[in-house]
């Protein structure tokens, strides 16, 4: 696109004016500023996640039914998809007005001070707190989901706008990796403090250690990302005065198509990743027959509802931990395999070929989880492996379906009505059609093969976009 009132070239000895059109950030500094900042946030967030399935049912809904205390832990878990567009109007607005830099030390600011709270927060049966310890971790939880609204698009639009000409899909598959390092980081954690301490001590506090761990962790996300400087696309948005009074009315003027596409084709990765995270988490650590759950919950003082019950795998909870690491190392290693192979493929082709086999392997769900240890971990592997895929080129996928003035917007507008979609619903749905078929998962992949479809018609319906303009 032709600017013919665009600023002239610098003149690099005159100190008035504008810096010249040097590279503003080393290669180093942009991958390692998404990637660390991504996997702090998600080191947050799988830390609520893991919490939200070992502990916090009992912690914080204690006067409730075991079945209950689970779907309501979910629930709140639930509240931070329902913040996220919120965090990606409030960023998304920032971002494309103020700058990538300054809106991505905020949003890590808001995330990891919600985090450390919910490490020091009071539970349920802390005297005066039955009512308002679980108000509060919703409260804090809806923070967490505000921060990372912002977050995603930020970091996926530093890494690709400072990218190489033909790399903007491999530099995007930095912030995506934040996604396994964090999960593995988080629950590397958990499980070696389920080692080191006795269920009561966990209980009691051990729970608590990664959010208060989250603390260090920004302090050096700060640290990184206070040394970056302006991305190009955003500098050149500045330059031309291209720079919207309201992002998001812009968005929905000239850019509705591509919102709503942009949302559709994430649902799958979404349904995916908590499927594959949150909700096999519950199923692998349940009891695999009424007589195991029954005498686990007289040993813990607790009453057994039998019309409740649901079995599952039955693994001890540590075991069952490292199984999702080792599927989780396959998602780190398939989110860098996606970057060259949409780079090279295209993104819409390598994603319809992917969102194909998430389809297929929904199918296969049931089957696997009920082959013993190897059926377990196959189903893991290749579910992991495909969210990588999946996962990878999106960093890139989604901010190309946008002009630069409002990139931010877009982006995180839909990466995160996506995850209202796609994610918010997903264990909450999972667990009532899991407990509803009394320990069958075809229903559940079920779900998984019908959110493939709905981003099957999605990309179908976009474009390609590896070749525009990213400047524009």
């Amino acid at each position: 696109m032709n600017h013919p009132h665009a600023p002239e070239p610098a003149d690099p000895t005159d100190p008035s004016g504008p810096p010249p059109t040097a590279p503003a950030n080393t290669r180093g500094r942009v991958i390692t500023a998404s990637m660390v900042g991504t996997t702090i946030e998600f080191f947050d967030f799988y830390a609520y996640a893991t919490a939200a399935s070992l502990v916090f049912p009992a912690l914080f809904f204690p006067t409730q039914t075991p079945a209950n205390q689970l779907l309501s832990s979910f629930a709140v878990f639930g509240v931070a998809f329902v913040a996220r567009p919120l965090g990606s109007l409030i960023f998304g607005h920032y971002g494309d007005r103020v700058g990538r830099k300054t809106t991505l030390v905020a949003s890590l600011l808001v995330m990891g001070i919600a985090t450390f709270l919910i490490g020091v927060l009071p539970t349920a049966s802390t005297p005066g707190f039955a009512v308002i310890a679980p108000a509060i971790l919703v409260l804090l939880r809806f923070c967490q989901g505000i921060g990372l609204g912002g977050e995603w698009s930020g970091a996926a639009l530093l890494a690709t706008e400072n990218a190489p000409p033909g790399k903007r899909a491999l530099y995007g598959t930095f912030p995506q990796l934040g996604a396994p390092l964090g999960f593995i980081l988080s629950n590397l954690l958990f499980v070696l403090l389920s080692v080191q301490l006795t269920p009561e001590q966990f209980t009691a506090w051990g729970w608590r250690v990664p959010f208060l761990l989250s603390a260090v962790l920004v302090i050096v996300g700060l640290w990184v990302r206070l040394k970056l400087m302006e991305s190009p696309a955003f500098q050149k948005v500045l330059d031309e005065q291209r720079v919207a009074a309201v992002p998001i009315a812009r968005v929905f003027r000239t850019a509705a198509k591509p919102l709503v596409l942009a949302t559709l084709a994430m649902v799958a990765t979404y349904v995916l990743f908590y499927l594959m995270t949150a909700f096999l988490m519950v199923v692998g650590t349940t009891a695999a027959d009424e007589a195991s759950a029954r005498g686990a919950a007289e040993a813990a003082g607790k009453a057994f509802d039998p019309t409740s019950f649901a079995p599952g795998l039955g693994y001890e909870r540590t075991d069952f931990l490292t199984m999702l690491i080792i599927g989780v190392v396959f998602f780190g290693i398939f989110t860098v395999v996606s970057g060259p192979l949409a780079d090279r493929l295209g993104r819409k082709r390598l994603l319809l070929v992917v969102t194909a086999g998430i389809g297929v392997f929904g199918l296969l769900l049931d089957p696997l989880m009920h082959a013993g240890t190897v059926g377990v971990m196959a189903a893991l592997i290749l579910g992991f492996t495909l969210m990588g895929l999946t996962f990878g080129p999106m960093a890139a996928f989604l901010p190309e379906m946008f002009r630069a003035d409002v990139r931010y917007t877009g982006s995180a507008v839909s990466y995160n009505m996506a995850s209202v979609i796609g994610a918010a619903p997903a264990p909450y749905a999972m667990i009532a059609l899991w407990q509803a078929q009394g320990g069958s998962l075809l229903l559940v992949g079920g779900y998984l093969t019908l959110a493939a479809v709905i981003t099957i018609l999605a990309l179908i319906a976009g474009g390609e976009t590896r070749d525009v303009d990213y400047l524009a």
